[in-house]
């Protein structure tokens, strides 16, 4: 590794401003050794490290079929279009290698002749969209929706486009010798190294029939980046969901199936569109509940029940209608069997045993005193009903509360090597909180700071005076605090909220400020994010979701700030359930979950402010609670070795010096 990594290697002779790094060529001896004795590796490495290089030299060099999983897709099209060609032809290695999406992230050619004789669409500019999605098929050779850079992520036009393992009709479909999916599937089987992401890796492991069990028992080697996200997307993988969206879509495809069967429509008009108005009926009468909460709390209303069950009879009506029409057309058998899939879902989440006779609970409010004796035995692991309500929709959601067990289970089962590596994975030096979640035992482990010199590069400013963060006069006496630190850098700060009501107030507060502002919400992320790299003196505002995936390296981004230390939301009722679960096991709660989730976080909001050897800033921490509670010094120490200051004057020196 250190022949690969090093001053004279080919790695340094072909790729433009490589420098040899110590701590580079550490961590990829210690994936080396770890693929050569199949043994898990938990390696944190900071900003700078260069693990993604560290990670692919050695699994070049193995010669083992390897498995990249990545955080989200855009990390997953970055390396797999960037960093790993680069890599592959520094080292002058012909592996085959792929890249592999969930099946929604490809275009379905037949949804999208349905969608042709289809009277879905709601404006001008969604008719365009389609025109120039239509213009594409003709031309692309993977049908990733990635290619089709104009289309939002968000867009209302990708589910009409694209298939779920819900309405795919598999090898049934007019389609399938041409299908995109297929296609990636069988690279991906042929290939040595397969780039994926974590919501593909874990839908397979969870059996979620995306199709890429296929591949995953030929890996000889898994090397998970961004692994600190991996716990919290586990419990939705292993959980079950419905959502109100897939049942009218359900419904409409149902009408939609009917037009080459002849009398189908006239039978299973009322009932699809009695399940359309159902789901409707059923988001109108959650209205006036919190937007997050459990399955007690929503039932417990007079009028939502019966909705839940008006929901349930409906599904129940349509499945009913279409059981004789089954084998008329593929399209009829699918929904058929979607319609089974979501009504034992809903009985499920409604606690009731379906048909195939699987027992649950309702779970109650989670506090100790309300979650007693709910767990049935025939549960491996306990876990929490609960909903979330969007703007116009809703999901009902079971979440297991440990998924530690079922991630181990996979793991062992696989006899392969797993690297689990992130900027952000130790805790005060250590990794046993995330060993925790992840069901790891025994495992090597290696911490790489970030090579950056921080005495010249960064200071950390904790600014004096400011009142306890559950203070009402908190939001105004943070921005006094702030305003000498962006007169200092000139704007060019990220600030980081805990919540959206403190971004709001702190965009009211800064509306009339010098420096261009951007707010979380206005427009796109990544519209956001460019025209505030554009500003060069912009100041951004952004809430928990921003504290990954802010890539800003230069002078655009000099100061972030983070307002409170990031501890869990207190109305998620997943995390409130796992916290309860952790104090009836005889843990503490706080110690064992709630400051280490934490800890984390505020490294990755932490991490957006140093990305490169030449990047220079301030990180300011406003939570007094810091330096005034005695797990502060926790936070502290996970942190960097950045220089502090509570004296504002360093921080304009430090300005001054740039």
């Amino acid at each position: 590794m250190h022949e690969a990594l090093g001053a004279d290697a080919a790695l340094a002779r072909v790729l433009p401003g490589f420098k040899p790094r110590p701590a580079q060529q550490r961590l990829a001896v210690a994936v080396a050794d770890a693929f050569e004795r199949r043994d898990v590796l938990l390696a944190e490495a900071g900003t700078g490290t260069g693990k993604t290089y560290a990670y692919l030299v050695p699994a070049l060099l193995s010669g083992m079929k390897t498995i990249v999983s990545t955080g989200t897709r855009a990390l997953q099209d970055q390396l797999y279009l960037r960093d790993l060609p680069r890599v592959r032809d520094a080292l002058g290695i012909g592996l085959k290698s792929a890249l592999l999406k969930g099946r929604a992230n490809y275009l379905c050619r037949h949804r999208l002749e349905q969608a042709k004789g289809e009277p879905r669409f709601t404006s001008r500019e969604q008719i365009s969209q389609f025109q120039r999605v239509v213009a594409w098929s003709g031309r692309t050779r993977s049908g990733d929706m990635a290619e089709m850079e104009s289309l939002p992520e968000d867009s209302p036009l990708l589910p009409l486009v694209t298939s779920t393992a819900d309405n795919c009709l598999g090898t049934d479909c007019p389609f399938w010798s041409e299908c995109f999916v297929v296609q990636a599937r069988q690279r991906a089987q042929a290939a040595d190294l397969v780039v994926v992401n974590h919501h593909l890796l874990l839908a397979d492991l969870a059996l979620k029939q995306e199709g890429f069990g296929e591949i995953l028992p030929g890996a000889q080697a898994f090397v998970v980046d961004e692994a600190h996200q991996l716990p919290e997307l586990a419990a939705q993988f292993f959980g079950e969901g419905l959502g109100a969206r897939p049942l009218v879509e359900l419904a409409r495809d149902a009408i939609a199936a009917c037009k080459d069967v002849s009398g189908a429509l006239a039978g299973v008009q009322e009932p699809a569109r009695a399940l359309e108005q159902a789901t409707r009926a059923l988001r109108a009468a959650m209205d006036n509940l919190p937007v997050r909460g459990t399955a007690w709390r929503a039932l417990d209303e007079v009028d939502i029940e019966p909705a839940f069950h008006a929901l349930a009879q409906s599904l129940h009506g349509l499945h009913a209608t279409l059981t004789p029409l089954r084998e008329a057309a593929p399209e009829l058998d699918a929904c058929h069997a979607r319609a089974q899939e979501q009504l034992g879902r809903l009985r499920r989440w409604l606690g009731e045993a379906d048909e195939r006779g699987a027992g649950t609970f309702s779970e109650g409010e989670p506090r100790e005193e309300d979650i007693q004796g709910n767990v049935p035995d025939t549960l491996s692991s306990p876990e929490v009903h609960w909903y979330e309500l969007t703007p116009r929709g809703f999901r009902l959601q079971r979440t297991p509360l440990d998924v530690a067990a079922p991630l181990r289970a996979h793991r062992e089962a696989s006899h392969a090597a797993w690297v689990f590596t992130s900027a952000t994975l130790a805790v005060a030096g250590r990794f046993d909180h995330i060993a925790q979640r992840l069901g790891i035992d025994d495992a090597r482990e290696l911490i790489e700071p970030s090579p950056f010199d921080w005495d010249r590069q960064a200071l950390c400013y904790l600014p004096r005076g400011l009142p306890e963060p559950a203070s009402r006069d908190y939001g105004i006496a943070l921005i006094d605090a702030l305003m000498p630190v962006l007169e200092a850098s000139g704007g060019r700060a990220f600030l980081l909220f805990a919540s959206h009501r403190a971004l709001r107030e702190a965009a009211e507060a800064l509306r009339d400020a010098p420096w261009p502002l951007f707010v979380q919400g206005s427009e796109p992320r990544h519209v956001l994010l460019q025209r505030f790299r554009e500003s060069g003196n912009g100041v951004l505002l952004g809430t928990a979701s921003f504290r990954e995936g802010v890539d800003v390296a230069g002078d655009a981004l000099s100061v972030v700030v983070i307002d409170k230390l990031p501890f869990a939301a207190p109305d998620d009722p997943v995390f409130e359930a796992r916290l309860d679960a952790i104090r009836r096991a005889g843990g503490n709660p706080f110690r064992d979950e709630q400051l280490p989730q934490a800890v984390i976080a505020l490294k990755q909001g932490a991490g957006r402010l140093i990305r490169t050897e030449t990047d220079r800033g301030v990180l300011v921490l406003c939570d007094p609670r810091l330096l005034g509670k005695t797990y502060g010094r926790t936070f502290l120490e996970s942190l960097p070795p950045l220089p502090k200051t509570r004296d504002v004057q360093d921080v304009r020196a430090f300005f001054a010096d740039n």
